[in-house]
């Protein structure tokens, strides 16, 4: 049977949903990392759910070596297409995050915009860290960027509609046990369509034991995309950069 992100992250309907994700944010998260790792611009990269490419294709304008990974083939389609039209070689594999086996190591391997926590368990997830930091080098860097639940669970916006061409997104959120669930209801022309996310809601505190685990040094902690302290009650986000 397939865990929900295989069918969800393959549907046409989920870039309708997160199409708000912009550039200005990815940008700002690029310029946050260049300017807290020491690394030449040529180095390798390894991008961990790289999703529909917004990230690789950052890093690879910008002189990177990158290779970009994703469980969805839709995506990953979506992600070389437009790197094509760049002009750009990033090499995009798919695979499942919990068997990434590669030859080669990387000198900065990335994990953005909440793609972690989607397994079943903590093992699973864990195993995500521990592949990451199999595949450093020494002294490399890793950095991931996920939601600060304490945040989330005080501003949690119950029910939301967006519009979309000849429909509209209704994505209700609830907090069940340990994880975020969001039922997601998709109305075009009449059909409508439902899907689910379950992620993983993990504190500082069990994130950070995860890169302790596996031989991660935590450098920084940042609270949002233009770089301020990470506060518990008032970041949207808890980004860490980690050095082997």
């Amino acid at each position: 049977m397939a865990e929900w992100f295989e069918d969800w992250f393959n549907t046409e309907e989920y870039l309708y949903v997160y199409s708000h994700r912009n550039e200005e944010d990815a940008k700002n998260l690029f310029d946050l990392i260049t300017k807290n790792i020491l690394i030449e611009m040529s180095s390798k990269v390894l991008d961990l759910a790289c999703g529909a490419g917004r990230h690789s294709i950052l890093f690879a304008k910008n002189g990177f070596d990158v290779t970009a990974v994703d469980i969805s083939e839709n995506l990953l389609n979506v992600a070389s297409l437009r790197a094509k039209e760049l002009g750009l070689n990033i090499n995009f594999i798919k695979s499942d995050l919990r068997k990434l086996h590669l030859t080669q190591k990387f000198q900065l391997i990335i994990n953005l915009f909440t793609s972690f926590g989607y397994f079943e368990n903590d093992d699973e997830n864990g195993e995500v860290i521990k592949i990451a930091s199999q595949h450093l080098v020494d002294n490399g860097y890793f950095i991931l960027d996920f939601f600060n639940i304490t945040y989330l669970k005080n501003n949690l916006i119950q029910i939301s509609y967006d519009k979309i061409k000849e429909g509209i997104i209704k994505q209700e959120r609830v907090i069940k046990e340990d994880r975020i669930v969001k039922k997601i209801i998709i109305t075009r022309k009449g059909i409508e369509k439902s899907y689910y996310e379950s992620v993983r809601a993990y504190t500082k505190e069990e994130l950070l034991s995860f890169f302790n685990n596996n031989g991660l040094k935590v450098e920084c902690i940042y609270g949002n995309y233009l770089g301020n302290d990470f506060e518990e009650e008032s970041s949207p986000r808890i980004i860490i950069i980690a050095q082997k």
